[in-house]
C-alpha cells in the first residue's frame, strides 16, 4: 500500500508521519527532507541552482539560502518553475530508490507537503492522507516553532493548496485540532486498523 500523505504547514504532518513509522512500521519517504538534502552543501541539485540563480542565492558554506530562494519564488513565478524543473526529477529518481527499499507488504508512507498542488502525486500513490487544522492553529504553530512573522507565515499559507482542496482529495483526514500528542497518536492507531486504508 502506498499512502500520500499531506498537510498544510503547520498541521502536524510530520507528527503524524512519525507515528505511523512508530505504530504501523511504515517506510518514511520524505520529498522535503530529500529536497534539503539535494541542496546541502555538496548536494546534488548545487551545481544547477548554483549556474541557474547565481552565487547570491548561495550560503558562504555552500548551500542553498533557502530563505532568499523562499522570498524569490513569491515575488516571482518564473523563478519558481525553474526551481522546480532543477528540483522535482532529482526528487523523482530519490523517491522511487527509497520507496524500493520497503519490505514486501510494508506499507510505504510519502510525505509530500505539496501533494495536492502537484497534480502528479494523486496517480503515485493508492490512497490520500490529509493532516488539517484551523488555519489560525496553523499560523501560531509555524510562529512559536520557526519565529517567523505572522505576514511570512500567510504567503507561505498563501501559496499553498486550500484546506478545501486538501480535503478534496482525501481518502482519509486526520483532523489534529485541540488534540494531545497521545491523542493524535490514537487516531492514527484508528486509521490503521480502517478500511480506508
Amino acid at each position: 500500500m502506498r499512502i500520500g500523505l499531506t498537510g498544510g504547514i503547520g498541521s502536524g504532518k510530520s507528527t503524524v508521519a512519525m507515528a505511523m513509522v512508530d505504530l504501523g512500521g511504515a517506510l518514511l519517504v520524505d520529498t522535503d527532507a530529500i529536497s534539503r538534502a539535494l541542496t546541502l552543501a555538496g548536494g546534488a541539485a548545487m551545481p544547477a541552482l548554483s549556474t541557474h540563480f547565481g552565487r547570491t542565492l548561495i550560503t558562504p558554506e555552500g548551500a542553498l539560502d533557502r530563505a532568499a530562494m523562499r522570498d524569490l519564488v513569491f515575488r516571482d513565478p518564473r523563478a519558481k518553475t525553474a526551481l522546480e524543473a532543477i528540483l522535482h526529477p532529482m526528487i523523482s529518481v530519490e523517491t522511487a530508490r527509497q520507496a524500493a527499499l520497503a519490505a514486501p507488504g510494508q506499507l510505504i508512507l510519502f510525505d509530500v507537503p505539496l501533494l495536492v498542488e502537484s497534480g502528479r502525486w494523486r496517480r503515485q500513490v493508492d490512497r490520500v492522507l490529509v493532516v488539517d487544522c484551523e488555519e489560525e492553529t496553523q499560523v501560531a504553530r509555524v510562529i512559536a516553532r520557526s519565529g517567523l512573522s505572522e505576514s511570512a507565515v500567510r504567503a507561505i499559507l498563501a501559496q499553498q493548496a486550500t484546506r478545501t482542496q486538501r480535503r478534496a482529495a482525501a481518502d482519509a483526514v486526520i483532523h489534529n485540532e485541540g488534540l494531545t500528542l497521545e491523542q493524535l497518536k490514537d487516531e492514527v492507531r484508528l486509521l490503521l486498523t480502517s478500511p480506508l486504508l
